[in-house]
């Protein structure tokens, strides 16, 4: 895997890619550092996508809203996951949205027949916390703007400082739920 590293206010970031897309974004100390990467041959690089990620971050960490489509994504994870991952990515910046509400987004989704391949049936607020947390791809895949039901500040596997932090500097200070299931 091709790494390269990052100095930003959240700390040091470890940026990791697969041939032209990328695989991960880990804060150095964060629960599941590099999870499913381990024993991966690394080689510092400075190839197209991370040289793509580090200008992201640069526009996102200067408070600009670099959209998560302008980059190629691969984060490895079961179809559940990478259907949490992808609600994670419509959240918008500036906003927060429960894991009740993507629980509830993704069942909706499985009774429209949408989630057939994810083999969803009925989705918990746990089993998407479960998803949120070992998202792989932190920041990009924005899992700091999901909060616990009432708008409650729950874990992050980053650290909640660093949580806090990234959702203050989107301008964030209520964390009532502002985005989410309009069904």
């Amino acid at each position: 895997m091709d790494v390269a590293y990052y100095e930003s206010p959240v700390g040091c970031l470890t940026l990791g890619a697969k041939e032209d897309a990328l695989v991960g974004l880990w804060m150095e100390g964060q629960k599941y550092y590099m999870d499913g990467w381990k024993g991966e041959n690394l080689c510092q690089s400075d190839s197209m996508i991370l040289r793509q990620t580090k200008e992201w971050l640069d526009a996102y960490f200067s408070g600009k809203k670099p959209n998560p489509s302008r980059l190629k994504l691969a984060p490895r994870g079961s179809s559940f996951r990478q259907s949490v991952w992808k609600i994670l990515c419509e959240i918008p910046y500036g906003t927060v949205m429960t894991y009740g509400e993507i629980a509830r987004q993704l069942t909706l989704e499985a009774d429209d027949g949408l989630s057939e391949k994810s083999g969803i049936k009925k989705a918990s607020a746990r089993s998407v916390g479960g998803a949120v947390g070992h998202n792989p791809i932190s920041i990009i895949i924005p899992c700091h703007r999901v909060v616990g039901a009432g708008g409650k500040l729950t874990g992050y596997a980053g650290g909640m400082d660093r949580k806090e932090w990234l959702l203050k500097m989107e301008g964030i200070e209520s964390y009532r739920p502002t985005f989410g299931c309009r069904r």
